[in-house]
């Protein structure tokens, strides 16, 4: 990009983890710092919390606030009962209605004590000790386990092990156990429509970490990953989320001349078009209409939360330690180190990314951001949205008038289309920019080997995966993108558990997707 070049002003850039990002106030203009709690119920027990026990356990307030107490005697009585008990021990539970503690026995003559301690006893043959015990052996066999094996615990209501397979796999699940060399006894296999699987989502300004050690914030969702802030990381440098659970991989970074990257994220984590405005909810990305110098302008940042303030200049140059970085925009917002790549919103319009500034937020200071319609522009980026569409394409950063962009989204393909793509197995669905679902309904199916074909026709760009099941996790051996509404997919595949992936690229629409294997 042409920018004109400006007064280098001398600041210190927001590096990972280390040095100075920016934050911002709440959007409700709180600080969460200072931010009041609100006053504790009775027996030190949030009034928030007696409305959400209420409202899910269909308790009135006095009835939840007595299930706590209740809660609070049990767990102290469990406690000191597992210790006299030692390995006769077999598990406690409170009964459906929670008023009612109920504590396993392996040893008759132990009623008595638990009798005494205002509990229920439960004769039962196995203490929870070997019950840990035959679990153990099965997490040690997991690798083995099929994708039809949900997984597996110990239930102490009934004293044994619970594998859960889903609905017609009750042999898997016996198998399983078997192949761990458990005692058939001690097993039990129930069947259960569960297919559970890691979900997280992103969202501008939440913390992520690179390679384990440096911290920064997400800025904006976009199809496939997210964008932050250049000094952040390069190309093939690692992130995990908040939570520390792998994330995905900076596929593109520039810094210093610009301070932008791009992080595509794997299969477990979904770019949402919100940004998180901690103070326990979200604010809604609805485009990138880029705001005039003056406007009010918010940042989302892990370390300092949501900061306002107004934009006092573009095309800003700023000259960190590492080097000159131009076409900034520059604002009264404060920072802190780990606000770095975190989202500036004015409105429910999409800004930039942090990049670097002076000052902090107890002292004020400047900030500047990378604006985001420029990363989006150089790396053919979409922005996801909150209502799941495409954003509309905007003027380049600079000002100028332009006409009204076109939808971005490809028209609904045509019937004949839609009636090319035919198979053993069909299903249908909705997709959105940023989304994914995986068919048949959710689950997997088995092939012998041989051939695998498929075909998808949308409203919306897509892009169709097949993923085979590898012992830990499914991953993609096959892709292909949609031209003209239509995608079709051909591979060899050996023998295994695979799925279909359905991937929003841009747009929203339905779709209907055909496969067979051969």
């Amino acid at each position: 990009m042409d920018r004109r070049r400006m007064t280098a002003i001398g600041v210190l850039v927001a590096a990972a983890g280390t040095a100075a990002a920016v934050t911002l106030p709440s959007f409700a203009g709180e600080n969460p710092a200072t931010r009041r709690t609100a006053p504790a119920a009775s027996d030190g027990v949030a009034p928030e919390v007696l409305d959400a026990l209420s409202r899910d356990l269909s308790l009135t307030r006095d009835q939840a606030a007595r299930r706590l107490k209740t809660e609070r005697w049990a767990s102290g009585t469990v406690s000191k009962l597992r210790s006299e008990l030692g390995a006769d021990y077999g598990g406690s539970w409170l009964g459906a209605d929670g008023t009612t503690l109920n504590v396993a026995v392996a040893d008759p003559a132990q009623a008595a004590r638990v009798t005494a301690a205002g509990a229920v006893p439960k004769r039962v043959d196995r203490g929870v000790a070997e019950l840990d015990a035959v679990k153990t052996r099965l997490d040690a066999a997991g690798r083995d386990a099929t994708p039809d094996v949900s997984g597996w615990y110990v239930d102490v209501p009934t004293n044994s092990v619970v594998v859960v397979a889903q609905p017609g796999a009750e042999a898997a699940g016996r198998r399983f156990a078997e192949a761990s060399g458990v005692p058939a006894g001690a097993v039990r296999v129930r069947t259960a429509d569960e297919a559970p699987r890691p979900l997280f989502d992103v969202r501008g300004g939440d913390a992520y970490f690179i390679n384990d050690a440096g911290r920064c914030s997400v800025g904006f969702s976009v199809v496939g990953g997210f964008v932050t802030a250049g000094h952040c990381g390069r190309p093939g440098d690692r992130t995990t989320g908040a939570n520390r659970v792998a994330q995905g991989t900076f596929a593109a970074s520039s810094f210093p001349g610009d301070d932008w990257a791009v992080v595509e994220v794997n299969g477990q984590w979904t770019p949402q078009g919100v940004v998180n405005d901690f103070n326990g909810g979200t604010v809604p990305v609805n485009g990138s209409t880029e705001a005039p110098v003056g406007a009010s302008v918010c940042r989302s940042g892990s370390t300092t939360g949501t900061r306002c303030g107004v934009i006092q200049a573009k095309n800003a140059t700023v000259n960190y330690p590492e080097g000159t970085v131009t076409g900034l925009t520059r604002t009264n917002v404060c920072a802190e180190p780990g606000d770095s790549g975190g989202a500036w919103l004015s409105g429910d319009q999409a800004q930039g990314v942090t990049s670097g500034g002076s000052g902090d937020c107890t002292s004020g200071g400047v900030t500047f951001f990378q604006p985001v319609n420029e990363i989006l522009q150089r790396n053919n980026l979409t922005l996801v949205t909150a209502g799941g569409q495409p954003a509309p394409s905007a003027p380049p950063a600079g000002g100028g008038s332009t006409a009204p962009p076109a939808s971005t989204a490809p028209a609904t393909p045509p019937a004949g289309d839609a009636a090319a793509c035919t198979g053993q197995v069909s299903r249908t669905g909705r997709i959105a920019a940023g989304r994914a679902q995986v068919q048949p309904d959710g689950r997997f199916f088995r092939v012998s080997g041989g051939a695998q074909e498929a075909c998808v026709s949308a409203g919306a760009r897509v892009a169709l995966e097949l993923q085979r099941f590898t012992g830990t996790a499914f991953r993609t051996v096959a892709r292909a993108d949609s031209v003209d509404g239509l995608a079709r997919l051909t591979a060899e595949t050996p023998a295994g558990a695979y799925r279909y992936r359905v991937v929003g690229l841009a747009g929203a629409g339905e779709y209907a997707l055909a496969f067979s294997a051969r």
